[in-house]
């Protein structure tokens, strides 16, 4: 398999999980600007979406969207145990958090990353994160994980996001238990930190 990623982006989730499961995997870095990739092939090519992650199976299928890739990582490696098994409750649950990453976290952050994005706008979404941020905060004043006392899939994708709090001046300084300790036990996870290295992150 081959994972296209850029460093930092969200295809840093399926990063950590390729690590997490042990999986062996080639990586190839993309210019977004560009649209190209490290090897110089054009990336519309290969995703015409035109955003990373993007994961090229075995078999030459080309697998997109976070939330998708790190599920299918999962199962394809069930005794790592990222995921609970398919057509359980557990694993709805999973789903669960791993939408309301995607659409309340991942995707509130977005404007924040586009300097043409009106100042009152960005507020608005900061205020709005900070709704996000008191229910995962809610929840993980009862767990350690956001599924139980698991790392899953679902923790990989939202350290992630989280992680672009400091680059786009988000404080969590308001929720120490998300800020800080949440992201800070993922964080010392080895192979989160395998992850970061490979991006040059850490």
């Amino acid at each position: 398999m081959k994972l296209y990623y850029s460093p930092g982006a969200c295809s840093l989730a399926p990063h950590i999980v390729l690590r997490e499961g042990g999986f062996t995997f080639d990586l190839e870095k993309v210019d977004l600007g560009k649209k190209q990739t490290a090897s110089g092939e054009d990336y519309t090519k290969i995703n015409p979406k035109g955003y990373v992650p993007a994961l090229k199976l075995d078999d030459g299928q080309i697998l997109t969207e976070a939330a998708v890739i790190v599920q299918y990582l999962a199962d394809q490696k069930p005794q790592a145990g990222l995921a609970p098994q398919l057509g359980s409750m557990e694993r709805y649950r999973l789903m669960e958090w791993l939408n309301f990453i995607s659409t309340e976290i991942h995707k509130q952050f977005s404007p924040l990353w586009k300097p043409t994005t009106p100042e009152q706008t960005k507020q608005f979404q900061i205020e709005l994160l900070g709704k996000r941020f008191d229910f995962l905060t809610a929840q993980l004043e009862r767990t350690p994980y956001l599924t139980g006392d698991k790392f899953t899939v679902a923790d990989a994708y939202l350290f992630t996001i989280l992680s672009w709090s400091k680059l786009l001046k988000v404080d969590l300084g308001k929720w120490p238990k998300l800020g800080k300790e949440y992201l800070g036990r993922i964080a010392d996870r080895s192979k989160v930190r395998e992850a970061l290295k490979a991006e040059g992150l850490g």
